[in-house]
């Protein structure tokens, strides 16, 4: 009897094992922030830009492939902070979703503001990769959600026009990261603007 308790155990603990193993994403590694380039210089910007393009250690074409275009706003406040706007469809409707980010002592760098507002997030930080201020602008967001690392890249745009060249850079440097074509998706059409 103790025998088969003993067997049991172990056959019930390996399957509670194997559902852990399967419950966690296998995601290519966040790269450090040290790999990331900072913009140069980097001046504060402000406005509507449009996401033309994301990739990430979450994102798959396939699971992501009718993703729509959305408008983020930046908006400078005093301290420097920026609350930041994204318009994105959600259920036949356009969802708005406000975010702080707090500058760091890196000029280009910002970190989540009242994060303890969005449970499991341990850290989130969003830095200026590369940009013109006035057509495009490339930024890297990593978080860690719940001990596990993700990060993703942002193409933005002024307008909702995307370039060979600037897509041809974006997936450039989003493989520079690790990521591959699997991991870069281009959204489809677009939230409605107000």
């Amino acid at each position: 009897m103790a025998l088969g308790l003993l067997w049991l155990g172990l056959v019930l603990l390996g399957v509670l094992q194997t559902q852990a193993q399967d419950s966690t994403p296998n995601l290519i590694p966040a790269p450090p922030l040290r790999r990331v380039p900072l913009q140069p210089d980097f001046q504060n910007f402000q406005g509507k830009w449009y996401v033309l393009g994301l990739a990430g250690n979450e994102f798959n074409k396939e699971k992501h492939r009718q993703f729509k275009i959305y408008a983020t706003t930046y908006e400078l406040n005093d301290d420097n902070s920026y609350n930041v706007t994204s318009t994105l469809a959600w259920n036949q409707t356009c969802d708005h979703w406000l975010r702080i980010f707090i500058p760091t002592s890196r000029r280009g760098q910002y970190t989540l503001g009242n994060i303890e507002r969005y449970t499991g997030i341990q850290r989130y930080v969003l830095r200026v990769a590369a940009t013109d201020y006035i057509q495009f602008a490339m930024l890297f967001f990593k978080k860690i959600y719940r001990n596990q690392e993700y990060f993703k890249i942002t193409l933005y745009g002024r307008t909702k026009e995307l370039t060979p060249k600037l897509k041809e850079n974006f997936i450039s440097f989003a493989k520079s990261l690790g990521l591959t074509d699997h991991h870069i998706i281009f959204p489809i059409h677009q939230c409605m603007d107000k």
